[in-house]
């Protein structure tokens, strides 16, 4: 009678323990199950910051060889924040499905301003296309962006091709008024307030002592004069009022 008893206590225990590492492996997330091909489409809403071309860092890092790599540590990026580079994590796709969830989570004091995807589906799609960006296997994307007077973002143009309505011959200031001459021989006038000044030392910048006029904005109101280093900003802008008092 003890023997039966004994027996059916263990036999309870074993279904107890199967039903407990059951109910464990369907609640965890399920790994390795997202669409790189989707993936890459949600990405696109990552590309104004982020580049996955190996060592083009853009408001963000590269995103080219992030798999299995110790968070903040890609070569050449300088902009990480102090709490992303004491973090002692490595992406993988547990962590990257908590950043992408909730960056400020995951990370307290991070840079990044990005409020998470709260679909697992489509935090696992990034993933997955991630992972086929590290191995050199990510789907082809159809590019976005246009011509040389459209935004920049989210993909970047060459500034060395740039043509010559983007290529700026001049640059003259009167009041809250910038002058820009262009080597196709245009001549436009810009609000002082609509007129970014920026440089970009990188392999798709300009030559130097050949900044580029790149047009934004939401209304197409706005443009941007890159340069490829900050000390030709102040020398190529000369005071020019013309006959004006």
């Amino acid at each position: 009678m003890i023997s039966r008893m004994k027996s059916n206590v263990l036999v309870a225990s074993y279904r107890s323990m199967i039903a407990t590492l059951a109910l464990l492996v369907l609640s965890e997330p399920t790994w390795a199950t997202g669409d790189p091909a989707r993936g890459a489409t949600t990405f696109q809403a990552c590309a104004a910051c982020h580049s996955t071309t190996a060592g083009e860092h853009m408001t963000g890092p590269s995103l080219a060889k992030i798999w299995a790599r110790k968070a903040g540590t890609v070569e050449g990026f300088q902009r990480y924040s102090e709490a992303m580079k004491k973090a002692s994590l490595v992406w993988t796709d547990q962590t990257l499905d908590k950043w992408l969830a909730k960056p400020e989570a995951l990370i307290p004091g991070t840079s990044m301003s990005f409020p998470g995807l709260r679909e697992s589906k489509a935090r696992q799609d990034v993933i997955a296309y991630l992972k086929a960006v590290s191995e050199a296997k990510a789907p082809a994307t159809a590019q976005r962006g246009g011509g040389m007077m459209m935004s920049m973002q989210p993909s970047k143009v060459d500034l060395k091709k740039a043509p010559p309505e983007g290529q700026v011959t001049g640059i003259g200031y009167c009041g809250d008024t910038y002058t820009v001459r262009t080597a196709d021989g245009k001549v436009e006038k810009v609000w002082e307030f609509n007129l970014r000044l920026k440089t970009d030392s990188g392999p798709l910048g300009p030559e130097p002592g050949k900044p580029v006029i790149v047009g934004g904005g939401m209304q197409g109101d706005r443009a941007f004069v890159v340069f490829a280093a900050p000390s030709e900003i102040s020398a190529f802008i000369k005071p020019d009022c013309g006959d004006r008092k």
